[in-house]
């Protein structure tokens, strides 16, 4: 009743030595019993000393790939580490161009910060991305709420942001004009990882600078107050609602949304908004149309008049508003984006009458910014993660970064990134210079000009350099579960949001400051040799500076000293 199992000696990691002590026990398994038509006849006392003796056997013989063995190696997945500790430019450009009690401070703060990034932030950003919000129309019990659900990280998120005070460190300005590149370094930091949480970060910081800009007063200055919080409690976020149907950036003839004045002299909202980031934000600035009493509206951009509404009543509901659906997004999948239908939201009217777009004209200047800040952070981000990987890949025999080829790709993309790293950084440092009223006539036509085509070209850059980053990992790049892909989604929309790049262009050569931009960049006045980037020519000639030594139109600006 037993049959004899033959082990056959060319079994993965079987030696005759290791093993011997089988073949003295004669190695002997008891014959399978019969089956019938009920299954195999097993007691249980047999079944577990069965068990017992194929785990032992398999010990022995130490083979892979047994049962639930899937080999003997794995590969070690790339980390990030404290992000300002990693990032020596970033440390190198601060010690530069900083005073030294800033530097200090601020250097201490990153440090910490970079840590918290690493440790608690990271994990919150992969969790948003695994769970993307979703809308309930309806209760249980049949009433429309149009809620909006979020997951637990993505409010630890608007926690955090209150805490780190990421938008109000910008506002109170404790380092005069330096504030602005402290805000900026620390949301470079902060982007890769935020899961898209620097969406609505971006426009409270857009609604607060139109907020400061037009008078904090009577309903504004409470809403400043929350915008500008460190508390968590207190804080709100912004939305922008701008996009309707007929248009994105032509509000002049796409916006059809109208007002209609009350006896109390607030205003009620009629309209349709395609296109609304961030919808569950606490308030948002918008257009709308003014309506007469005949009914009538004036066309164009002179009939836009600026907006501001708080999304919930004190008693929670929605403002007049219901939420038409979810948009479906190629990336950006964090963040809930939303069409919505205003039916007499109550707002306020806070521009002139007609002075819409003019009023709302700051927000853009910021959002583009913090485009520009994501962008360049995600590449940053990835190369971070390439090099990590690199010195724990082995391929034929070497690690990557022993790979000449491989480095030269990697010492590539560094070069792009480092260039667009120093225009943001020029843009921060003009943006404290504006707002601390420190400005020179020629560094807020710089500012006007760098800010949009530092979104067109970042904008594109991103999604060169991240692609490339991705392929530096291999198959693995492209494997949703470890987290890379969606960098590459996500900066896909830095193209598309705050105007294309044909309007980028357009709005760009054609502002009336763009002819003193370019006498002054062409002729080499700027005050710091950091501000040198000539980012525009005359009509003509190619958007995008160009060195005659290399057709990297990125190559000048790295070349700008950090000595």
């Amino acid at each position: 009743m037993f049959c004899r199992v033959r082990l056959v000696s060319h079994l993965p990691m079987w030696s005759r030595g290791t093993n011997h002590k089988l073949w003295k026990l004669g190695c002997f398994l008891p014959r399978c019993p019969k089956l019938s038509s009920r299954g195999t006849k097993m007691s249980a006392g047999q079944s577990q000393k069965a068990e017992t003796w194929d785990k032992c056997t398999l010990q022995e013989l130490k083979v892979p790939f047994a049962r639930t063995e899937i080999g003997t190696f794995f590969q070690e997945q790339p980390r990030i580490g404290n992000q300002y500790l990693e990032d020596a430019f970033l440390q190198r450009y601060l010690k530069t161009h900083l005073p030294f009690q800033v530097l200090e401070n601020v250097s201490l703060d990153l440090e910490r910060f970079g840590a918290r990034v690493a440790a608690e932030i990271d994990s919150l950003g992969r969790e948003c991305e695994l769970n993307p919000p979703a809308l309930q129309h309806y209760d249980a019990w049949g009433q429309r709420v149009d809620h909006i659900v979020t997951c637990p990280a993505w409010k630890r998120m608007k926690e955090i942001a209150a805490e780190e005070g990421l938008i109000a460190e910008a506002y109170e300005r404790k380092y005069s004009i330096w504030s602005r590149v402290q805000q900026v370094a620390k949301l470079y930091l902060y982007a890769p990882s935020a899961g898209l949480f620097t969406c609505p970060l971006a426009m409270t910081d857009g609604a607060a600078k139109v907020i400061e800009s037009l008078g904090i007063s009577g309903p504004l200055a409470n809403a400043f107050g929350h915008l500008t919080s460190r508390d968590p409690k207190k804080f709100w976020t912004s939305g922008q609602w701008m996009t309707e149907r007929k248009g994105g950036s032509d509000v002049a003839s796409g916006t059809e949304s109208v007002a209609r004045e009350q006896p109390d002299g607030t205003y009620c909202l009629y309209g349709f908004k395609w296109f609304t980031s961030a919808t569950d934000s606490d308030m948002t600035l918008t257009l709308a149309r003014i309506m007469d009493a005949q009914g009538h509206v004036e066309q164009g951009s002179r009939g836009l008049s600026l907006f501001f509404l708080e999304v919930r009543d004190k008693e929670g509901k929605l403002n007049g508003i219901e939420v038409q659906r979810l948009k479906e997004k190629l990336g950006t999948r964090q963040v809930p984006t939303a069409e919505l239908l205003l039916d007499g939201s109550k707002a306020h009217r806070i521009s002139a009458e007609g002075r819409g777009v003019a009023s709302i004209a700051n927000m853009l200047t910021i959002t583009r910014i913090h485009n520009v800040i994501s962008a360049v952070a995600g590449m940053r981000r990835v190369i971070n993660l390439a090099r990590e990987y690199a010195s724990k890949r082995v391929v034929f025999g070497k690690l990557i970064k022993d790979h000449p080829l491989h480095m030269q790709t990697m010492a590539r993309l560094e070069v792009e990134t480092r260039g667009a790293f120093l225009m943001l950084m020029e843009i921060a440092r003009l943006l404290g210079l504006e707002e601390t009223k420190m400005a020179s006539e020629q560094d807020l036509h710089l500012l006007r000009l760098l800010t949009p085509v530092a979104k067109l070209y970042t904008g594109k850059q991103a999604i060169a350099v991240i692609s490339e980053g991705l392929e530096c990992f291999g198959g693995q790049g492209y494997m949703e579960d470890t987290g890379l892909p969606v960098a590459l989604r996500d900066a896909q929309v830095r193209k598309h949001e705050q105007s294309t790049t044909v309007l980028l262009h357009s709005s760009s050569l054609g502002a009336p400051q763009a002819s003193l931009c370019r006498a002054a960049l062409l002729s080499g006045s700027l005050p710091k040799p950091e501000c040198q980037m000539c980012v525009l020519t005359p009509p003509g000639l190619p958007l995008y500076p160009t060195s005659p030594q290399s057709s990297n139109p990125v190559i000048e600006l790295t070349s700008l000293s950090l000595s």
